[in-house]
Formats: structure tokens, C-alpha cells, sequence
């Protein structure tokens, strides 16, 4: 593996070209917001038979604020585009910080991926129903991946102002629809029943917890972009607050929308019989046939968004590690036009571009087998990487010098600790009803494994480069702006081996 040194334009990604509202357009439209409305929250009642998801989402929301503490203490601290891999480095030790990063890359390539399944099939079938074309899900999914990968490249605010758009347009078609269903009430009545707090305590819930977390994945990438924001420290801490508090009140109030327009009791049956048909049903009735097409083109475009979101999130984590020379110094390289990490870009693209023809090839559902299976297997890493930067939140202020007090650097980061542990042990526990697979099925254990697997080749590499490389492992989790690096530290740092 080559550690040579790379070219000056290599060394940071284009500064000063986002702000607040352009980091939050990125992390939202990687939830994908209407796609969660439509497709997660209907799967949620469908899948678990729990009436409380309403409250899942917003419980979800709460533990992931308090997650959100010590997070953004760091990021005021630390900035750079490895996000969860610097974070652990900083906190845990050089080693576990590495094993993070192959995690990262390998739950992040998962979501983006998955992800193509179901835009393919998606746009497929919308393009037969609307228009007659009968196109394969496999040609649309590269249709998409072509503008994907374009965009990759491109400069980053142009990406930024094409979420912005999509982004917007879903906000309000799932308000506007939430509005007509709390107006449209079941037998005439507004029932508040699906939000009870009770809800917390039944049967159940832990299955709709997993299943409410996974459309939160992609607000913790307010990080990745903090080399190229305006005021990385203050930027950073207000987009993420903002992405978990938008997500977190749209997720519930449509959860509970939907409820209101079929009855609390009839929730579950509803969504096991339309899916992800089941909210445009509820408002066709009072809404024009265009506004219902427009609404299922976003529902589209919506998938869009959030590939291209994760494909910037997986370019900038293979950037970051490039730089620090952890893999070749190669996808340490930027645009010398845009800024972009194109080498880290364009791997992905091609690791995007086998994936769905092996797929193709191999007659694969797009559905169950690319977007279903795949994109729960990434929400799964991310959950560990959550899980896990938490705690190091906690080993970083323990070894360093500074004035942050107790909430930020000790109660919020344990609290959330506990809080995600406990939902990864659901999670893992439930991990074949969440697949859909039979409970003795190897596909329950073989995917959470390959994180396991993942995570000892980064510390059985890093452990080789404190003994091959030192110069190179020292510099591991440092980054480019790093202000606890030992030339910079204003505070005195035991940086963990």
C-alpha cells in the first residue's frame, strides 16, 4: 500500500462553501424524509403490529438529541471529514478509531447501495403505471446512478442547492398530506391515542424503536462536512440540532397523521394492506390526481436525495482516511476544479456500479434483496458507530485539559450510551423479523458479523502501521484542522495509543 505523499490540492476540501442551511439540506435529504413518511412509517405499523410508532419516532428523537451533545461538543473541538473514525481515535485509541472507519465505509456503502434497489424499482414502476414504459429496475437504478456519480464530482454547493430543492418539496407535500388527514379524522374524531405515553411500556416497542432509528440514519453527517462550512464550530452544532428536531417532529406528526385518518384501531390493518400506498390513498380523495403524481415523483426523488447525500458521505470518509495515508494516499485527492474528493467519489460510483449488475446478473429482487436487506444492515452499522463514538466522547474529555462541564462531556454522552446499547441489543435480538427472515436463518448473524469482521481488519491494521509505519499512525484521526493535534493543543492531550 503506497504512503507517498499527495499533491498540495489534495491536502483539504474547498473551505467556506456551506452553511447552516446547506449542511441540514444534506443530512435531512440523507433520511429521506418522504420516503420514511411513506415507506417506513407504514412498514412500522405493518411490520410490528405496535400502534405507539408515533411515539417511537419521538423517543428516538430524544435519545439521538442526547446523543447529539457530546457529538457536537467535539465537533467544536475537532474538525474533520472522518467524522465517526476521528471521533473514536481521539476518544478509544488509535486502533479502535481505524476499526470505526472500516465500519463506517462499510455501513455507509450499505445504506447508499441498498438504496439503489428500491430507486430502480421505484421509478420503474411509476414510469409503467404513468406511462406505459416497461423499463427494468436495473436500467432506472443506472440511470440514477449516472447523475449520482456526475454530481459526485461536481462542486459541493451545487449538490447542496439540488438537495435544497428536493428537500423543501418534501417537507411540504408531507405536511400538506398530514394536514388533510388530521382534518379528514376517522368516524370525525381526532384520536391522540397512538401518542400516548404509554406506548413506551407495551409490547412490542423495541421492535418499533429499531425500526423508527433506522429513518434518522444520515443526520449524524452534519460532521462530514465540516471542512468545507463557513464556521465549522458553530455550523456544525446547530445543523445537527436542527436535522434530529425536524426529522424527529415530521416522522412523528405523520406517523400519527396516518392514524388519525384510518383510527387508532385500524392503523395496522391498513398498513399491512396498502404499504407504502397507503398515505396517497388516504388523501386522493381530496386531492387532484396531479397533485397525487407530483407527490409520487417526489417519493422518487426523494430516494435520489439520499443516495447522493450518502455517496458525498462515503467520498469524504475515503478522503479523510486517504489524507491521514490509513489507505493509499490516492483517495487523498480533490478536484483541482471543484474541490471534490474525486478519487473517493469515483470509487464509489464504481463499487456502486458492480454491485447493481452483479445484482442484475443475478436476477436478485431489488426490493427484498438490494433495499430492504442491505439498507438494514446499514442502519445497523451506523447504530454501532452511534453506539460507539458515544462512549468515546467520554474517554476524550477524560483525557484532556478543558472548561466544558459534566453535561456535555459525562452525563449526556453516558446517558446516550446506555440509551443506544440498549437499542442495538434490541436491535440485534429482532434482527430477523427486521430482515423477514425465519429466526434460525444464518442471514441474521452473517450480517451483523461483517461488521465484526470489518472492525478487526481496521485494528489489525492499525496495529500493523504502529509497527510498519509509526509516522503514519501517529497521524491517524488527526485531519487537517485538528485542534488537538500535538503541534496545535491549547489544552494538555494524552492522545490514547
Amino acid at each position: 500500500m503506497s504512503h507517498s505523499k499527495p499533491d498540495t490540492v489534495s491536502a483539504v476540501l474547498a473551505r467556506g462553501r456551506l452553511g447552516i442551511p446547506s449542511v441540514v439540506f444534506f443530512v435531512i435529504a440523507a433520511a429521506a424524509p418522504l420516503t420514511v413518511v411513506a415507506g417506513g412509517a407504514t412498514t412500522g405499523y405493518a411490520v410490528t403490529g405496535v400502534t405507539g410508532i408515533p411515539v417511537s419516532y419521538l423517543l428516538v428523537a430524544a435519545v439521538l438529541a442526547l446523543f447529539a451533545v457530546g457529538y457536537v461538543a467535539m465537533s467544536r473541538r475537532i474538525v474533520n471529514a472522518g467524522a465517526f473514525y476521528t471521533y473514536v481515535s481521539r476518544g478509544l485509541g488509535r486502533p479502535a478509531g481505524v476499526g470505526a472507519a472500516m465500519v463506517a465505509l462499510l455501513a455507509y456503502n450499505a445504506m447508499q447501495i441498498g438504496l439503489y434497489g428500491g430507486a430502480g424499482a421505484v421509478t420503474a414502476a411509476f414510469l409503467n403505471d404513468r406511462y406505459g414504459w416497461h423499463l427494468t429496475w436495473w436500467s432506472c437504478a443506472l440511470a440514477v446512478w449516472a447523475i449520482v456519480a456526475a454530481l459526485g464530482v461536481a462542486r459541493i454547493d451545487l449538490n447542496g442547492r439540488v438537495l435544497a430543492v428536493v428537500l423543501v418539496a418534501e417537507c411540504v407535500v408531507a405536511l400538506t398530506f398530514d394536514a388533510i388527514m388530521v382534518t379528514h379524522p376517522a368516524d370525525g374524531t381526532v384520536s391522540f391515542d397512538t401518542l400516548a405515553p404509554a406506548h413506551v411500556f407495551a409490547a412490542g416497542i423495541g421492535a418499533a424503536l429499531v425500526t423508527a432509528i433506522t429513518g434518522f440514519v444520515g443526520f449524524e453527517g452534519t460532521v462530514v462536512f465540516s471542512e468545507e462550512t463557513k464556521d465549522p464550530r458553530r455550523t456544525i452544532a446547530r445543523a445537527t440540532y436542527i436535522a434530529v428536531a425536524v426529522t424527529g417532529l415530521l416522522y412523528g406528526l405523520s406517523a400519527w397523521a396516518m392514524s388519525v385518518a384510518t383510527g387508532p384501531d385500524r392503523i395496522v390493518e391498513a398498513a399491512r394492506a396498502d404499504g407504502t400506498d397507503l398515505i396517497f390513498n388516504l388523501v386522493s380523495p381530496y386531492l387532484a390526481d396531479s397533485v397525487i403524481t407530483v407527490a409520487r415523483v417526489l417519493f422518487v426523488t426523494s430516494l435520489f436525495a439520499a443516495l447522493l447525500s450518502f455517496h458525498h458521505t462515503v467520498a469524504r470518509y475515503l478522503f479523510a482516511l486517504g489524507r491521514e495515508r490509513v489507505l493509499p494516499a490516492v483517495f487523498g485527492r480533490t478536484s483541482r476544479h471543484t474541490g471534490a474528493p474525486k478519487v473517493g467519489s469515483l470509487a464509489q460510483s464504481g463499487l456502486a456500479f458492480a454491485v447493481l449488475v452483479g445484482y442484475a446478473l443475478a436476477g436478485a429482487d431489488p426490493i427484498v434483496h438490494l433495499f430492504f436487506w442491505i439498507t438494514v444492515t446499514g442502519g445497523l452499522g451506523v447504530l454501532i458507530l452511534m453506539t460507539v463514538t458515544s462512549a468515546a466522547v467520554i474517554g476524550f474529555y477524560a483525557r484532556i485539559t478543558h472548561t466544558e462541564g459534566p453535561w456535555r462531556t459525562l452525563i449526556a454522552p453516558g446517558a446516550a450510551t446506555l440509551a443506544l446499547a440498549g437499542i442495538l441489543t434490541v436491535t440485534l435480538r429482532e434482527f430477523a423479523t427486521l430482515l423477514g427472515v425465519a429466526p434460525d436463518s444464518p442471514l441474521r448473524w452473517a450480517f451483523p458479523a461483517a461488521y465484526a469482521a470489518a472492525a478487526l481488519l481496521g485494528i489489525a491494521w492499525a496495529l500493523l502501521l504502529r509497527t510498519t509505519n509509526p509516522d503514519v499512525y501517529a497521524a491517524v484521526g488527526l485531519g487537517a484542522d485538528s485542534d488537538t493535534g500535538p503541534l496545535r493543543a491549547p489544552d494538555a492531550v494524552r492522545q490514547p495509543a
